[in-house]
């Protein structure tokens, strides 16, 4: 039996136990849950938090890269939060479920202008 707690410590989380959690808005409502990190090839920055969100019961739902320095670690919540309303989710750059997304600088341009973010490689 393989110990949580050496996946984990108090700033380090293994990527497994990543995918799956839950993201909150600032209300603490659930606004979907991660689906995948992506990561920087050649300096293994962690760019985005790929997250689920729509559909109902899993079937019709689709992806949204967001920028990782928007999700901040909610021990009480036991998730992700992040500062935006489902509403802005629901007009950001995304995905359908079962596509890969074109992760080109000009498209991460875009996900960090729609979030008001300076981008990471800048």
């Amino acid at each position: 039996m393989v110990n949580p707690d050496l996946h984990e410590s108090h700033d380090l989380i293994a990527s497994d136990r990543v995918v799956g959690t839950a993201v909150y808005d600032m209300n603490g409502e659930n606004v979907g849950s991660i689906e995948r990190i992506i990561l920087e090839k050649r300096g293994g920055r962690v760019a985005y938090a790929v997250m689920s969100f729509g559909g109902i019961l899993g079937i019709g739902h689709e992806h949204y890269p967001l920028p990782w320095e928007m999700l901040d670690y909610n021990t009480d919540l036991g998730g992700f939060q992040v500062n935006i309303t489902k509403e802005q989710v629901e007009g950001a750059p995304r995905y359908p479920a079962g596509q890969d997304y074109d992760w080109s600088p000009e498209s991460g341009r875009r996900v960090y202008d729609y979030y008001g973010i300076a981008p990471y490689w800048v």
